[in-house]
């Protein structure tokens, strides 16, 4: 039995969005137990979105939310890392249309969470462990849940070009290793592809400050990769996110193999829509909280703080 957490104190960061290009401001908030993750868009009077996959709107090159007219988009880098640290009661207050980029991974979001602290709550947290396998699939490209005793996740890649070709990656989850071997890989894209995005509309605030870019021949970053195989570590990082749309965190071993923000969506709901599958732990009565928080985590109300 686990309880769930929140966050200590409010934080909050200013960055581009990679395919707004827009300037937003970002608040992370405390939030009440029982409440989930919750977007706020502060800019369209308060308008809030749960962070589950009811409200997936898109998957297109990032995880999109939308309710009410409002959306907000390339959610999975900040999700991944509220995932990694196991905070299940947040408000994430956005002035425009997506999550900043910062610097393309994880690791600013991890860092925000380490400066904010982590608190357990009363209530007792809901985990989801998986009891028979489930497997989405396309084109040759499938994701897999299976049993397992512990959340993992095995995911391999392949592209036509020479600087990533054929890469694998097994990761087992813990905060540390989330923190060490995972949140630091960035996002990445093909030169050759900038300007078709951008006529699109998308990756307008893309730049080699926010994601790897690659060429015909070298890496673009100065300074190169943060990893040999910083190309997987990323799309586990992006399945992570998109899994936290569950509402729960997994007990499963996941097995990926070129996968993306769609099959994960699709995954999600498949887990969802199949009672034999899974089942969920921790429902019953709370347990005593290791930490309590110094006040209470305020009942969230979007006219009472703005950024």
């Amino acid at each position: 039995m686990m309880n769930e957490k929140t966050i200590q104190n409010e934080v909050s960061c200013s960055g581009i969005g990679l395919h707004s290009g827009e300037k937003i401001h970002l608040r992370l908030i405390p939030a009440a137990e029982g409440s989930g993750i919750i977007f706020c868009r502060t800019d369209l009077g308060g308008v809030l979105i749960p962070a589950n996959a009811s409200h997936v709107v898109s998957t297109h090159l990032s995880t999109t939310i939308g309710m009410e007219g409002a959306t907000v988009q390339t959610i999975e880098h900040l999700l991944a890392a509220i995932a990694a640290f196991g905070v299940d009661n947040l408000i994430i207050e956005l002035d425009g249309p997506e999550v900043p980029i910062l610097d393309g991974s994880a690791a600013p979001f991890a860092d925000l969470l380490s400066e904010a602290g982590i608190v357990h709550q009363k209530k007792a947290k809901r985990i989801v462990q998986v009891i028979e396998p489930v497997t989405v699939s396309e084109k040759g490209k499938h994701v897999t849940v299976s049993p397992a005793s512990t959340f993992e996740i095995s995911y391999q890649i392949q592209f036509d070009h020479p600087l990533i070709s054929s890469q694998t990656y097994r990761y087992q989850h813990s905060p540390e290793t989330f923190m060490t071997e995972i949140a630091p890989a960035r996002t990445f894209g093909f030169l050759k592809d900038v300007q078709m995005l951008q006529s699109m509309g998308l990756a307008r605030g893309g730049s080699l400050e926010n994601a790897i870019v690659i060429g015909e021949e070298q890496v673009l970053n100065e300074g190169g990769l943060r990893f040999p195989d910083e190309f997987v570590r990323h799309k586990i990082l992006d399945l992570i996110g998109d899994l936290s749309l569950l509402g729960m965190p997994i007990i499963g071993k996941i097995e990926a193999v070129c996968s993306g923000h769609l099959l994960h969506s699709r995954l999600i709901k498949a887990l969802l829509q199949n009672n034999k599958a899974c089942k969920i732990l921790g429902a019953g009565p709370a347990v005593e909280p290791h930490r309590v928080p110094s006040r209470p985590a305020p009942i969230y109300s979007p006219l009472s703080s703005a950024i």
